[in-house]
């Protein structure tokens, strides 16, 4: 069963029963335990071994501790009990006073957190926690639902990562690039040139943050999010409170007035600055050069997470500490109850992770990716379709698989051999295409680990931010895969852009249209 049709059947039980059940843990169970049996050819006794294997490979992988796991959670958890301390010093309460002071409109909350998206740009993990914690007191001062907080924070993070070249993404991709140029003497360009030529090639990234700044501006929302939305202004009920939901604090801490901005500007900064820094340190000893290309190639993204977290969490603490001399209600109790309460919030978040890594390992035995690559390989299809067929493979096999990077690892190298050989002229394009399927593929996957971070950042329940943004990841993948049609007839990828361009104008002002034709009837 391992590499044939049967091997797509584990993520796609996991995904339909996710939609269908709104119960991620028990979807993503049943995926893992579908795998498990199909990898062992349903033997009682290997099954339980494949199934004892997923679940652990987030711990010990490969006969060592899988510490890019364990950091990974590490942070997360530190980051629930930083939350925790800002609430309880009252510094998201000062924080959200003094924002909503400067930025007085539900346009200012979107676009910051749009802005802040894009420019924390090195890495994905980084940039959808961290910005959740710094745009939420103003989005929810403004009565912004945390469905489209996580849409704007998981529609700018990766899609801003895979074109940007000083990042974690870039540094991978380009040294991908590397390997698949260095056997073909016919290319000209460096591997690094060749990744901010892509660029512009990649139509869905185009595509999408078109679309997040078109929704940041205006009050245009479409099918869920619009209920979401209306729900949040009429009501200011958020999200709901009935369901399990990442990085929401289950216990309500002592409400005063002593917090101060500093209480949650200062954790953030001291944990971008010291994650930042540890990442160029990491780089710096593993690569042995102050080249930025080398640093951000070899730099330990988790380790470098990891310690960000615990000084942010330490600056949080102190601060609050310090309270205690002017704040009745700070007590030892509180510190250690914030700990807790921190820690508690996070754990549905984690326990998903855990199931989604390992429901990913699983696939990658029955080998899903390959026997997918493979159906594209055998058909012998048209050069000119080849770069939207690389597109739709790549969405999803991410969709499926729940990982851009995994889908990056197997098509990128096949894609390369196939254009190499049949169309160098558009070799480029076609790489483009894998690294927008991949990105469009993880944005409508619910067992992706950046969605499920996206949605723990903003502290949104998973399937409402699964669902409120799969139709405007499905627009933007429409537009791309026609703009990469254009491009394969013409040949021209200047040509495919303004297709890209000219029908997002169109779709812009149809829903402008519609939602000044919905005003009018409203205030009738």
């Amino acid at each position: 069963m391992i590499g044939t049709w049967v091997s797509i059947l584990p993520p796609l039980i996991a995904i339909v029963m996710v939609l269908a059940t709104k119960r991620v843990l028990l979807s993503l169970g049943s995926g893992v335990v579908a795998a498990a049996l199909l990898a062992a050819s349903f033997s009682p006794g290997e099954s339980i071994k494949n199934l004892w294997s997923g679940m652990i490979v987030s711990f010990w992988d490969g006969g060592e501790l899988n510490t890019y796991n364990i950091y990974i959670m590490l942070f997360i958890l530190l980051l629930g009990v930083i939350t925790a301390f800002v609430s309880l010093s009252g510094g998201s309460r000062a924080f959200a006073a003094w924002a909503v002071q400067r930025i007085k409109t539900r346009r200012g909350a979107k676009l910051l957190t749009v802005f802040l998206g894009i420019a924390i740009f090195v890495d994905d993990y980084f940039n959808a926690l961290a910005v959740g914690q710094i745009a939420r007191p103003i989005t929810d001062q403004h009565k912004i639902s945390r469905a489209k907080l996580a849409y704007f924070i998981d529609s700018t993070s990766a899609p801003i990562c895979s074109i940007s070249p000083i990042s974690s993404w870039g540094a991978f991709l380009i040294g991908q690039l590397a390997l698949i140029f260095g056997g073909a003497a016919a290319i000209s360009y460096s591997p690094l040139s060749a990744f901010i030529m892509m660029a512009p090639m990649n139509f869905y990234v185009v595509a999408t943050l078109a679309t997040v700044f078109f929704l940041a501006w205006t009050d245009v929302d479409l099918f869920g999010m619009k209920k979401h939305e209306e729900l949040a202004k009429e009501q200011g009920q958020l999200f709901d409170p009935s369901k399990a939901i990442p990085g929401q604090l289950k216990e309500e801490f002592p409400v005063h007035a002593h917090g101060r901005v500093r209480d949650l500007v200062a954790p953030i900064v001291v944990l971008v600055a010291v994650t930042f820094a540890m990442m160029i340190r990491t780089g710096y000893l593993a690569g042995g050069s102050m080249s930025i290309w080398s640093i951000f190639e070899n730099t330990d993204v988790p380790l470098s997470l990891l310690i960000g977290g615990m000084a942010g969490t330490a600056v949080a603490a102190m601060l609050y500490m310090l309270q205690m001399k002017r704040n009745e209600t700070a007590s030892m109790r509180l510190v250690i109850r914030a700990f807790t309460t921190g820690v508690q919030s996070m754990i549905p978040a984690v326990l998903i992770l855990i199931f989604a890594w390992a429901l990913t390992d699983l696939i990658a035995v029955l080998d899903t990716g390959a026997y997918l690559s493979g159906v594209v390989i055998s058909a012998n299809l048209p050069v000119a379709f080849l770069p939207v067929i690389i597109f739709v493979l790549a969405s999803l096999m991410a969709f499926a698989t729940g990982t851009s990077w995994g889908s990056f690892g197997i098509l990128l190298p096949i894609a390369g051999t196939i254009m190499i050989d049949a169309a160098p002229d558009i070799l480029l394009p076609a790489l483009a295409a894998v690294l927008a399927g991949a990105v469009c593929g993880d944005h409508c996957s619910p067992i992706s680990d950046t969605t499920i971070l996206s949605a723990t950042g903003a502290g949104s329940n998973l399937m409402d931010h699964v669902t409120t943004q799969l139709p405007y990841a499905l627009i933007s993948a429409a537009i791309a895969a026609i703009g990469y049609i254009v491009l394969g007839i013409t040949g021209s990828v200047w040509i495919g852009l303004i297709a890209v361009i000219i029908l997002l104008v169109i779709l812009f002002a149809v829903w402008s249209m519609k939602a000044k034709k919905e005003a009018v009837q409203l205030s009738a």
